[in-house]
């Protein structure tokens, strides 16, 4: 009779354990972005490179073309995530490398408390008063947390060169960066809405986990791009803030406001037209 009885859980259990994997929540089982393997760079040689440019970008993440690398919030979401929660899920278990943001040669590789230590996580001690007799003081612990929400936008460097063996004018992305705002002491936004990176990546080690990461298409549910795809074919929008020079300077050194976006087009524009007179008519 035991035996019976404890056959028959286990046949309920198979049964149970079948109809859970048997569970799709769509029409077919997705295979090609987990599966994916970045395409490799062309191979180029110093003396290819007829000219050279080193290029600094800022991505707002409240523009509407950069939004898939915001959403989703929640990781409620099985099939995606945002960039962040790729980025800092990979550094928490140590198959990324976060680089301080000190300079950003990725010099100085750092950990995960440090990331969240720079986020604005940290343990306070306050006084608190007692709301019933003797009423006196004591010491309370108030834990912060680092927030990933609290990252607004992404740093870019990059090179654009001319590789005259191919005749082709290429950029490729060196690292990334996400941006917080500087806050005080109390959590409070700084005035001048400084930006300040949280940690640096070198974006060739990040390439194939950025390959494997779904991100939303508007227009078609079955043509998930990757964070790869996002940054090799340039969907995003962005503006230049600085360009390689002898005084290591930004432009919001030297320029303000509407001037600020008027060099940064113009630095743009030299790069394309530099591409154009490569050629003759």
């Amino acid at each position: 009779m035991k035996l019976r009885i404890c056959l028959l859980l286990t046949l309920i259990s198979f049964t149970g354990t079948m109809f859970a994997q048997n569970v799709l929540d769509g029409v077919y089982v997705k295979e090609h972005t987990t599966t994916r393997t970045p395409l490799a760079y062309p191979y180029l040689r110093e003396a290819d490179v007829m000219w050279s440019k080193r290029i600094w970008r800022y991505i707002d993440l409240n523009e509407k073309l950069n939004l898939p690398l915001k959403y989703p919030l929640s990781k409620q979401t099985l099939d995606r995530k945002s960039l962040i929660d790729v980025l800092i899920d990979a550094i928490s278990e140590g198959s990324l490398t976060a680089y301080g943001t000190a300079d950003d040669e990725f010099v100085l590789p750092v950990t995960m408390k440090e990331v969240e230590s720079k986020g604005g996580a940290r343990t306070d001690t306050m006084k608190m008063m007692r709301p019933d007799p003797p009423y006196d003081e004591y010491d309370t612990v108030i834990a912060r947390e680092f927030s990933r929400d609290k990252v607004i936008g992404y740093r870019i460097k990059e090179d654009w060169f001319f590789d005259k063996q191919r005749s082709v004018m290429e950029v490729r992305i060196i690292g990334i960066a996400p941006m917080i705002l500087a806050v005080d002491e109390q959590g409070n936004v700084r005035e001048g809405n400084l930006k300040l990176p949280l940690f640096w990546i070198y974006y060739p080690e990040a390439r194939q986990l950025l390959a494997n990461a779904e991100v939303y298409n508007r227009y078609n549910d079955s043509e998930r791009r990757s964070f790869d795809d996002i940054f090799q074919k340039r969907i995003f929008t962005s503006y230049i803030f600085k360009e390689s020079n002898v005084y290591d300077r930004r432009i919001e050194d030297y320029k303000t406001g509407l001037n600020a976006l008027l060099e940064a087009e113009k630095i743009k524009d030299e790069i394309t037209n530099l591409e154009h007179d490569m050629w003759e008519y």
